[in-house]
């Protein structure tokens, strides 16, 4: 058996700022009819920016769907059609104040799979250059600087549970140790 859905029919539900929903009728692979509600994202990055002396830049924001604080990488969402690391610069920037001397991709993650079309950009941004920070208006978060290793731990324990985090750090964790 072949694992695909063919999609039969598609109809737009609602239509926002940030996010599109859409029903689908598919066809399951044993023919079977089905649906599927589908979450349109444009995407987004979230970037490790590591300084010199070992410690990451973290935000931390209240999230309305959540009610509560969050602690997270800075991050941000892709204009449709932007190329993501033209993003992740302007969006480190927005939110750090920082611009980066390298700026190394770490790869990609489905945030959901499961309704979401979203893909999140991940990057490890080194020899940082302290500038103005500018979020959008909002915006309203507050910076720290934390030490790779604590950041670790935290998502290790279950502290930090933001997905882009979770893996960012895990991969810069990787590729530093490397």
């Amino acid at each position: 058996m072949e694992l695909y859905e063919k999609t039969v029919s598609s109809e737009e539900k609602f239509k926002g700022v940030i996010v599109d929903v859409r029903l689908d009728r598919i066809e399951l692979p044993n023919g079977r009819p089905a649906t599927r509600e589908v979450v349109s994202h444009p995407g987004g990055v979230a970037i490790l920016p590591l300084h010199d002396d070992g410690t990451v830049t973290v935000v931390r924001q209240f999230r309305y769907p959540f009610g509560r604080v969050i602690t997270e990488l800075p991050a941000g969402k892709l204009e449709r059609g932007e190329d993501h690391r033209v993003c992740a610069l302007r969006e480190l920037e927005e939110e750090t104040g920082y611009t980066p001397a390298t700026l190394t991709y770490m790869g990609a993650l489905l945030s959901s799979p499961g309704f979401t079309d979203e893909v999140l950009h991940m990057y490890l941004a080194r020899g940082l250059k302290p500038g103005e920070c500018h979020p959008d208006e909002d915006e309203f978060l507050e910076r720290d600087r934390v030490p790779l290793g604590e950041l670790v731990k935290e998502v290790m324990d279950g502290t930090i549970q933001d997905a882009k985090t979770v893996a960012a750090v895990l991969k810069a964790k990787v590729l530093l140790d490397l």
